[in-house]
């Protein structure tokens, strides 16, 4: 009969359990080990140089006097607001690639309706370079979203859509101010007032610099006009945000969390200043700032670098005797292109869950998931719906906005904040004493840090030791390539080209000439009068080219640099893949790799298994038989299989005896094919490198140096 257990009416946890010490856990983790080191097996040394633990305690975090704050209070480590996402939740964000006004406000109408509550849009390069579409060229326009140059299109824009229900968000690259004056002129000509209006028009000249390479106008005629569109808001008593401060150019460019927080915190500082200078107040620029992240799949650490965001943003803005409530920062969140796939795309929609999921247990305050096929197709209703429903599932269903601050107190995210924080600000410092953010960037700098960690990602990634599921493991092989299908942009440009040069000579001489009156009137005046002039002339059918081109009468030359190169992670292996694809067109089949698996099953098994998984992320169809009790066996079956390849699978043990008659047997009935061995016994290598194996394939080996040698060997590839 079993003991009856009898408890107290309150048990004693501290009395009826040992209070057990740091250091006794870790005799018995050092025990479970068997002689491996403790740092070495169980420290992991993340991008960012910071060695995460395998344990935290409340020793690690006893000294953070930071975390005793409160949600809504000076250092906003907790959240900027007092009830978090209880009283206001996250704004649901979508990008849009239509190219015309009319397309565009098709999707947002219809999305709208299904969960969508914050609208982004995307200008296209000449919008953003203030140019209409004639002064451009076929390919150009349309080609990277919207293109827009007078009142009539936005009425068409915004046809039904009312301006005063949610955010409306446009990134302008550089050329905020003419945006900002055209769609002052269409909230005129629709008597909407901009106080009414939440959101952002946003210049961010560093970003467009260092994505494109070059800004073909002066960052003082930048500044100013940066000046002068935060001064419009600030008179117009508006909410809408002017700067926007982008960590996506570094992220997309393989940053750690520490380089794109840095690197952000010293743009803002160098837009701040810039403000300043001109003379506006440091309080009134604080509010017009919105900061966008890119949002990657390291969970905790993307919630430790949101944290750490608010927390220096609001130490750098008292240091500017910036009032309390004008420290809070203000946060975009969009989720990591440089993880997304082409292979096994619906995979990106896990990827984005766990991003959005970051980017909320974060804090942010606008989230952006990227459709599954954002990176190489133009997205369609059914991936903007996939995305946006992830969001809406994590708040209707998730109940994520039930808790504020839910990392707060966690001895892992509260340290690891602590880290990122600590090791941003030294690196920020050193941006400041090196001259700032753009001496950095003409210097090179930013570009070269940035690139020393891409580099150390792509070695991980080429060596498997970083995963992407889809693309260089577990790789589906049954995989079709999807249909990309991008928009007609020949077709795109002569509709708006037809467009615009009817929309300029419309009307009757005397209103023609009118504009004409006011553009010269613009390209005369640099102070704040430029505002009404300019707000009329688009009201009298002005377009943004001749806007634009009367505000920059006297700009200067822009500036030129190194552009950090924005890529996929993956596209490596994708280009192996495709390679494969290719090989199939023109011959019927993709490259084959013949098994040769010696001996019984627990022999080969292991070694077969890992060689399957390794060519397969190549597009390799793989030719896996039971295993073979002789090497010439083994090596008929080679041969007649036709593979291009061939890998011995078996054990160190055996591959004496093995390797040489089958490569010899190989080499003589087929000298184009390649022999491969599964493993890397050091102390046989040369051996079989004599006997005429070409590569050896093992757990850390480059796979994608191995497989690019083999398609390179075998014709697939240059």
């Amino acid at each position: 009969m079993a003991q009856e257990v009898k408890l107290g009416d309150k048990p004693d946890l501290i009395k009826d359990f040992p209070v057990l010490s740091f250091d006794d856990w870790k005799k018995q983790v050092e025990k479970d080990l068997k002689g491996e080191s403790f740092d070495k097996k169980l420290i992991t040394k993340t991008y960012e140089e910071i060695n995460l633990q395998p344990l935290y305690t409340s020793n690690d975090i006893k000294d953070l006097p930071q975390i005793n704050n409160f949600p809504g209070f000076q250092n906003y480590l907790r959240g900027g607001n007092v009830s978090g996402y209880t009283s206001r939740s996250w704004e649901i964000a979508q990008d849009y690639n239509q190219a015309l006004p009319e397309d565009l406000n098709e999707a947002l109408r219809s999305d709208l309706k299904r969960g969508l509550n914050s609208i982004n849009i995307v200008l296209d390069k000449p919008t953003q370079l203030g140019i209409d579409a004639d002064q451009s060229k076929s390919g150009e326009v349309g080609k990277d979203g919207l293109s827009i140059s007078g009142v009539r299109k936005m009425q068409v824009l915004f046809k039904d859509i009312d301006l005063t229900n949610q955010p409306i968000n446009i990134s302008c690259g550089f050329s905020a101010l003419p945006i900002t004056l055209l769609f002052t002129a269409y909230a005129n000509e629709t008597r909407t007032s901009l106080m009414n209006i939440k959101g952002s028009i946003t210049s961010d000249p560093y970003e467009y610099l260092l994505t494109k390479g070059d800004l073909p106008i002066s960052l003082n005629q930048i500044f100013d006009e940066m000046k002068l569109a935060t001064e419009l808001m600030i008179k117009s008593n508006s909410p809408i945000k002017t700067i926007g401060v982008s960590g996506i150019p570094f992220n997309n460019a393989g940053a750690n969390a520490v380089q794109e927080l840095a690197f952000v915190l010293a743009t803002a500082v160098e837009y701040l200043n810039e403000m300043i200078e001109r003379g506006l107040k440091a309080d009134d620029v604080a509010k017009r700032i919105k900061f966008t992240f890119g949002i990657g799949s390291f969970y905790f650490m993307e919630v430790a670098k949101l944290r750490a965001a608010r927390l220096l943003w609001s130490k750098i803005l008292e240091a500017y005797k910036v009032k309390e409530e004008n420290q809070k920062i203000f946060i975009h969140g969009k989720t990591s292109q440089f993880n997304q796939t082409y292979f096994d795309p619906f995979v990106n929609s896990l990827r984005t869950t766990t991003e959005a999921f970051s980017a909320i247990v974060g804090g942010v305050d606008s989230i952006q998931t990227n459709p599954y096929d954002e990176s190489f197709n133009d997205s369609n209703d059914f991936s903007r719906r996939l995305a946006r429903n992830t969001q809406i599932i994590l708040k209707e269903e998730s109940h994520l906005e039930q808790v504020i601050d839910p990392a707060g107190g966690s001895y892992f995210v509260e340290k690891l904040t602590d880290d990122i924080a600590n090791a941003a600000w030294k690196l920020f410092q050193t941006i400041e004493e090196k001259g700032g953010m753009l001496k950095a960037i003409l210097s090179g700098i930013v570009q070269d840090e940035i690139v020393k960690i891409s580099d150390l990602k792509k070695k991980d990634f080429a060596k498997r030791k970083s995963v992407l599921v889809g693309t260089n493991l577990y790789a589906n092989p049954k995989e079709e390539m999807l249909e990309i299908k991008n928009k007609d942009l020949n077709a795109i440009y002569k509709k708006r080209v037809e467009y615009i040069q009817k929309y300029r000579v419309n009307g009757d001489n005397k209103k023609h000439n009118s504009i004409l009156d006011k553009l010269q009137k613009i390209a005369d005046t640099k102070s704040y009068e430029l505002i009404d002039i300019a707000v009329d002339a688009f009201l009298e059918g002005a377009s943004l080219g001749e806007v634009s081109k009367s505000i920059r009468a006297s700009a200067e030359k822009g500036i030129s640099v190194n552009p950090l190169i924005q890529f996929r992670l993956s596209e490596m292996f994708e280009e192996l893949r495709i390679a494969s694809e290719n090989f199939k067109m023109k011959t019927g089949s993709k490259p084959r790799v013949f098994l040769a698996t010696m001996g019984p099953l627990k022999q080969f098994k292991g070694r077969a298994d890992f060689s399957r998984a390794f060519f397969e992320v190549g597009g390799f169809e793989i030719i896996y038989p039971n295993g073979f009790a002789t090497t010439d066996e083994a090596v008929k079956s080679a041969i007649d299989s036709k593979a291009q390849a061939v890998v011995i699978c078996s054990t160190d043990d055996t591959y004496p005896e093995l390797v040489p008659p089958i490569v010899k047997g190989i080499k003589e009935k087929s000298k184009d094919v390649a022999v491969i061995l599964a493993g890397y016994p050091k102390d046989q290598i040369e051996e079989h490198k004599k006997s005429g194996v070409d590569d050896f394939i093992y757990l850390g080996a480059d796979a994608h140096l191995v497989l690019s040698r083999l398609l390179k060997k075998i014709g697939v590839s240059d």
